[in-house]
């Protein structure tokens, strides 16, 4: 057996999976946010699952960027080379806002009395200009041991090439304060700019405490319930890495709950025979969007975290605070906003009679006839449509409008939100949204989908199996992967071709070894090479899959083609300026066995088994009510056809299809949307 927990905002979602059967349950519990560790272990007796029987336990967890969006991670002091304590301040000397004369620079994790310095100093080729002084490094120590800092990142000045004085430093640490949790800024990124390779040490060691209590207390209770599998967490980058890994190196982990959709979707991808997916990952606090292309998710390889730059390997993923618990309210000027503050799942909506007053989107979808007050979750958690309609009331009133209309309004604005989000990781990357499906999931993307994408032109939707629980079911169709990546600036056309493949070897060397430490063997392990190139005198680059095979001139101008066709789709055009490469990354994955999906039992194609009844659901255009037709899907068969307005329910998921679209049954269970424009008929 296999069993994957997200831990979300709101609700914690559980799955488990039959390899041999390849039958699905989907169960959801509520979000202890006080002790999470208890809410996954309540999903697992809710699962009604032998902790014996299971192999594979996948885990999705937002816990580490929890503690940077709420600044609770642990004291955290920096130790780097004299003269450049100021790099982690001083940053880029930008700003997130530049007209906003109200702006502040987040305050700082690190302040300025636990920045410490060592005399050393490498030049940018890692020769030695100032040799390590060791016998600073100890009264430093030995001052860090005083003051009882846990948690501390040794960052100097170009180790990504030669990391022997933080080796050096490191052995100092442990032997003067054995206690302390070391972070060395090489073993987290081998590439250049001072400041992202300082800003990632930092958030790693800031989470590394909370992380490694929260892992060590979920495995020991998981032991004492009997668990021997295997203990897996979702990486930001995709693919998974074992709990021991996650404890020393947890900024993989920052963006682990969210991963999980989009390594489902990318699965998913491969089995509908969709290349190109557009996510729409709606849950009870936020919203997620990504891509994927051509079969692949997007990785960036830095992202920004609250304004700080993470430099490793991260889904490009964008949030906003449109969730079903998103509280709508009325800003300085009349006008109605919504998010991005969430009721969470303490107190929640205001349907869910927990002592929430706020209305929130939930409470505006309950409204307007989409939700089924009896049948939520599966009737298993209760719901009051009298309470969202008191809530939507405070202001409709001030709104000089009726419930409905304000209901409405609260749903539109969330759609638009929700289309500008896809617009920036879409359009303004280059992409058209005609060329892409639009995979809605988690407990509210099927509300919204087909209206976002009639809104953006997106011609197709796709409503996947479990999609309440999506981001979990993809957690069962990971790798375990590990990123390596080496700053190696040289023109395109005069590399030392014996010198690169030379470089791809080592890092693939260090990716054999991490996946051999996981119980792999050769034959289990694959690499994806890629390098990031740019123009002579460009500061920004293009990443290209690179050949697996030894790099020979032959192979320069077909990288050449490749990067100007990259560069062409991200920026518009080309030049024919020299190019340069300036990093060379290694993805080294350990290929776990995929588990068998089910495919559905073929219908008579028009689903009529499946219909229970009909709602009228409100119809902001005409000011009025009209009848959705509401069917069950888990009696939906394969091949079945439903034109809208219909309603398709199911425990955790509720998909809205509006007059002119059409859904068909896949063999998988899917459910495909042709979205109806009515500027030219179906999109």
């Amino acid at each position: 057996m296999r069993i994957s927990v997200d831990v979300g905002g709101t609700f914690t979602d559980v799955v488990t999976l039959d390899p041999a059967s390849g039958d699905l349950r989907l169960e959801k519990v509520e979000t202890v946010p006080h002790n999470p560790a208890s809410g996954v272990l309540e999903g697992f007796r809710k699962a009604e699952v032998s902790f014996e029987e299971i192999d594979y336990f996948v885990h999705g967890t937002t816990l580490g960027l929890n503690a940077l969006l709420t600044r609770t991670g642990a004291q955290v002091a920096i130790v780097t080379t004299k003269g450049f304590r100021d790099v982690y301040e001083l940053g880029r000397t930008d700003r997130d806002s530049m007209y906003d004369f109200k702006y502040r620079k987040p305050e700082s994790l690190v302040p300025r009395h636990r920045r410490l310095e060592v005399s050393e100093r490498l030049d940018y080729q890692g020769n030695v200009l100032t040799p390590f002084d060791r016998e600073e490094a100890v009264k430093l120590a030995q001052q860090l041991r005083e003051e009882g800092v846990p948690s501390v990142v040794v960052c100097f000045l170009h180790s990504y090439i030669n990391p022997n004085h933080e080796l050096e430093m490191e052995k100092v640490l442990l032997e003067e304060y054995p206690d302390v949790s070391v972070t060395l800024s090489h073993r987290l990124t081998r590439e250049y700019r001072e400041y992202e390779r300082t800003s990632t040490a930092v958030i790693d060691a800031y989470i590394k405490p909370i992380m490694r209590t929260y892992l060590d207390r979920l495995d020991s209770e998981l032991q004492e319930e009997g668990y021997q599998g295997q203990f897996l967490l979702t990486r930001s980058g995709g693919g998974a890495m074992t709990a021991k890994a996650a404890k020393e190196e947890p900024v993989h982990s920052v963006m682990s709950g969210p991963a999980g959709g989009a390594i489902g979707a990318a699965y998913l991808s491969e089995l509908t025979g969709y290349p190109n997916l557009i996510t729409l990952d709606m849950g009870g606090t936020s919203l997620d969007t990504t891509m994927v292309v051509d079969g692949q998710i997007a990785i960036e390889n830095e992202a920004l975290v609250e304004s700080l730059p993470i430099s490793t390997p991260m889904i490009d993923i964008r949030t906003i605070g449109s969730g079903g618990g998103s509280i709508s309210w009325i800003d300085d000027g009349g006008a109605l906003q919504v998010g991005p503050k969430s009721a969470g799942a303490d107190p929640g909506p205001a349907c869910y009679g927990k002592g929430g007053v706020n209305a929130t989107f939930t409470d505006a979808a309950l409204t307007l006839g989409y939700l089924d007050d009896q049948n939520f979750l599966g009737g298993a958690m209760t719901i009051d449509p009298n309470l969202s309609r008191n809530a939507i009331k405070k202001l409709s009133d001030r709104l000089n409008l009726s419930i409905e209309q304000a209901a409405a309004g609260i749903v539109r604005i969330s759609e638009a939100k929700i289309t500008g989000a896809i617009r920036e990781i879409s359009v303004e990357r280059g992409y058209h949204p005609k060329d892409f499906a639009l995979l809605g999931f988690g407990g509210g993307g099927g509300l919204v989908s087909c209206n976002v994408a009639r809104e953006i032109g997106i011609p197709t939707v796709i409503i996947p199996p479990g999609a309440g629980n999506f981001s979990a079911w993809g957690m069962m169709m990971v790798d375990v992967v590990y990123d390596f990546a080496q700053t190696f600036v040289t023109g395109l056309v005069n590399a030392d071709v014996n010198e690169i493949t030379m470089l791809y070897g080592n890092l693939e060397d260090n990716g054999r070894e991490s996946l051999g430490r996981d119980g792999f063997t050769s034959k289990d392990c694959k690499f994806i090479r890629w390098a990031e190139m740019r123009y002579a005198g460009q500061e920004h680059t293009v990443k290209i899959e690179i050949p697996g095979d030894d790099i020979t001139p032959a192979h320069i101008s077909e990288i050449a083609a490749n990067f100007g066709d990259a560069h062409e789709t991200q920026y518009g055009h080309q030049t024919t300026d020299p190019v340069e490469i300036v990093t060379l990354r290694v993805r080294a994955i350990g290929v776990l066995a995929k588990p068998r999906i089910a495919k559905l039992e073929a219908g008579k194609g028009d689903g009529l088994a499946a219909r229970k009844v009909s709602r009228s659901v409100y119809q902001s255009p005409l000011n009025g009510n009209i009848e959705y037709e509401v069917y069950d899907r888990f009696k939906l068969l394969a091949g079945d056809e439903i034109a809208g307005p219909a309603i398709i329910e199911e425990p955790s998921h509720t998909t809205i299809l509006h007059e002119g679209d059409v859904l068909t049954v896949g063999e998988y269970g899917e459910l495909t949307i042709a979205i109806y424009n009515d500027r030219g008929g179906i999109a």
